[in-house]
């Protein structure tokens, strides 16, 4: 059958059957489990409103251009911050229906995981990397063995994980590196430490 602006003809229901078989299984309503949940009965659900009370905001949410408004009830658990929360306000200027909208939703996802290694950095308890990065599970789970020989998907970018986990700990130490020689210079050349 060929699309054409010419509405093309609908098979009967009984053409498709005799064809496509165990089409229409599910036509009639007493064969289809879900049918009691189907059924508009707004007494059986115990709920007292036609729309749910809206959820105030906190702070301005994203919204979708989709959408005239944000949905009754949202989540609140991370608010959007920094870099990252620059990234997904931009991305709801862009329709749900285009790929840029979730990519750069995505790129948010990633740069909010290495503001929150870089930030951790800085706290009392900073993360560690060696057990809360799965180093440690790689010796002691089979980590090679589930690599090598399989056809996984991900051993493409694996070459670059020990860049992503590794890297933000290695530029912070090779950064405190640099300033503690630059204090110990400063020390030497004058003998007492630099007052600010």
């Amino acid at each position: 059958m060929v699309y054409t602006a010419d509405r093309p003809p609908v098979p009967s229901s009984d053409d498709l059957r005799a064809r496509i078989p165990g089409w229409g299984v599910d036509l009639d309503p007493a064969d289809r489990p879900a049918v009691p949940r189907l059924r508009f009965d707004p007494d059986s659900t115990g709920a007292h409103w036609d729309l749910p009370e809206q959820q105030p905001e906190k702070w301005p949410r994203e919204r979708s251009i989709e959408h005239q408004r944000l949905t009754p009830v949202f989540g609140t658990a991370t608010p959007p911050r920094g870099l990252s929360g620059a990234v997904r306000r931009y991305a709801y200027r862009y329709s749900e229906a285009r790929a840029a909208h979730w990519l750069l939703l995505l790129g948010a996802d990633r740069i909010n995981a290495l503001e929150s290694h870089v930030g951790s950095m800085f706290t009392l308890r900073p993360d560690n990397p060696i057990t809360q990065t799965g180093i440690k599970s790689e010796f002691t789970h089979n980590g090679w063995k589930s690599r090598v020989g399989t056809g996984r998907v991900d051993n493409s970018h694996t070459w670059m994980d020990p860049v992503l986990v590794a890297g933000p700990w290695v530029l912070v130490g090779w950064l405190l590196s640099r300033a503690g020689r630059a204090a110990a210079k400063r020390f030497t050349a004058t003998g007492r430490p630099d007052r600010v």
